[in-house]
């Protein structure tokens, strides 16, 4: 028998625990997952804010302590996970907590990751790059509890984290099957107090993460419907959210659409991400304001190869056709305050030689419908500014 349909690995996300006021459950999360003496680690600019606190009083009234590492960059990278590593093995500590957006997500996973492992293992040895993560000691993989305060990047239900070297300012995916969090608290009502620009680059962070998810050229029908109603979740409620930062049902639906993005993106990501990582790497911008920026040329760069693809999602979403849909993008763009080009984010067209180098060696580049090429991705840069 003859058949054209490719072998495929595929894994579904960890335990997640939804809801309203679902924070209060974070003390019987851990001990439930053996974690006796958490680290909460965030951001800096988190760890002042009541929802922190609550998160520490809720561990500190169940005894687990009140410790938290915050030194925590944008786009954290290797000194801030050496610092965190410190203070995990100083203060004795047997998990993490991973509290709040994409860096602090990404950063408490690392030290998750590699507070125990042997001296000579550096954390690049781990890139997602064939099985590389066979060389980390599984077994000394500090458990993870997730917390999600923003509504973008999914990284409370992936397996892997971002870190960017400080000395390349190249941004690198570190993947382990270990650092799916083994409990996911998503929990709306700690988003409320996210500032605006954060509301809406994370949820063009989910759209990006969906839209590309379902471009991708990739055999993953699981991640193809998902990726879908995710679309569907960020187009009606990101416009809610934005103009009311305290409707909980529109903010439990950009939650939905974070997660999904990331479950999503186990099919592929795309060119808008190539572009966003070298980007962010060097500007220090906002990851998902840059995805944001670039969408909409990078629709036009694939629209080819995904023009079929995306009317069929068109008439699902309401749009009509491709057309319909790229219009739907420019206008939430317009609501939300998105600078119209690379130009308005303060890219210079001197790094572009650089940037493009830096995009094709990114591992997203290998998802996107369109082969990217030199010639062809430097092209589609100067078509983003």
């Amino acid at each position: 028998m003859t058949h054209n349909v490719p072998n495929r690995n595929w894994n579904y996300p960890t335990a997640i625990k939804f809801g309203v006021g679902r924070i209060a459950e974070l003390a019987e999360h851990c001990k439930a997952t053996g974690i006796t003496k958490p680290l909460l680690v965030t951001d800096k600019a988190l760890a002042s804010l009541p929802i922190t606190t609550q998160a520490l009083d809720v561990l500190e009234a169940a005894g687990l302590g009140r410790a938290v590492f915050s030194e925590v960059d944008p786009n954290p990278n290797e000194k801030n996970m050496a610092d965190g590593i410190a203070v995990y093995l100083a203060g004795g500590h047997d998990g993490v907590v991973a509290f709040g957006g994409g860096s602090g997500l990404d950063l408490g996973k690392m030290i998750a990751l590699m507070a125990h492992q042997r001296g000579d293992l550096s954390v690049w040895d781990l890139e997602d790059v064939d099985d590389w993560y066979t060389r980390a000691d599984a077994l000394k993989i500090a458990p993870i509890i997730a917390v999600p305060t923003t509504a973008g990047t999914g990284s409370e239900v992936g397996r892997a984290g971002v870190l960017t070297n400080a000395l390349t300012h190249k941004k690198k995916i570190i993947f382990h099957p270990a650092l799916m969090p083994k409990v996911t608290i998503c929990d709306p009502a700690l988003t409320v107090g996210m500032p605006r620009f954060i509301t809406a680059g994370t949820g063009m962070d989910a759209l990006a993460h969906c839209l590309e998810a379902y471009s991708s050229p990739f055999y993953h029908p699981m991640s193809q419907g998902i990726a879908l109603e995710g679309m569907r979740l960020v187009f009606e409620n990101l416009p809610k959210v934005y103009d009311n930062p305290n409707d909980l049902d529109a903010r439990a639906h950009m939650m939905s659409a974070a997660a999904m993005g990331a479950v999503a993106f186990q099919k592929g990501l795309g060119a808008i991400h190539s572009l966003s990582h070298p980007i962010g790497a060097l500007y220090n911008t906002h990851h998902g304001t840059t995805n944001a920026v670039v969408m909409p040329m990078v629709l036009d760069f694939n629209r080819a190869v995904i023009e079929d693809r995306i009317a069929a999602a068109a008439a699902y979403l309401g749009f009509d056709g491709f057309d319909g849909f790229k219009a739907a993008v420019m206008d939430l763009r317009a609501k939300l305050g998105i600078p119209a080009n690379l130009t308005a984010l303060g890219v210079k067209a001197s790094d572009l030689d650089q940037l493009t180098e830096f995009a094709l060696e990114d591992p997203s580049c290998g998802g996107n419908p369109v082969v990217m090429t030199a010639e062809n991705t430097r092209a589609l840069f100067e078509a983003c500014m």
